[in-house]
């Protein structure tokens, strides 16, 4: 397994999102990354009790923002090497496939995730 080092492009995990980013500082455990791209969008609701409709807040989860930073746990971070997608258009494929995902999905949990994503659409100016 190949060591990450700051500078390096990386995909790394954040709760249930995948991204592509740089790695800026690691510490601790953990690695500051600064994202570029939208590989997997979060999903919706309660991360302690997933695909769960009936929990006492449904979260809605939104992408992190381009060139924002978080603290990825260093287990979570690869390196990458092929070529970064333009964030918007990441952002929008990615918001598609959960999409798309979600509507196959014939539940209750589904619904309200699409009650929350349709909200993002319009945040995230999807046409």
């Amino acid at each position: 397994m190949e060591q990450i080092e700051s500078g390096m492009k990386v995909t790394a995990l954040y709760k249930t999102g995948k991204y592509i980013g740089q790695a800026e500082q690691i510490k601790n455990g953990k690695v500051l990354v600064s994202i570029l791209s939208v590989l997997k969008h979060p999903k919706q609701g309660d991360l302690h009790n997933p695909n769960q409709s009936e929990v006492p807040f449904f979260h809605q989860r939104k992408a992190l923002a381009f060139h924002e930073k978080t603290w990825a746990p260093l287990h979570t971070v690869k390196p990458y090497a092929g070529d970064i997608p333009d964030y918007s258009g990441s952002l929008k494929a990615a918001y598609e496939d959960l999409l798309l995902e979600l509507k196959e999905t014939d539940n209750e949990w589904a619904l309200k995730s699409l009650e929350r994503l349709e909200n993002l659409k319009k945040e995230y100016m999807i046409k």
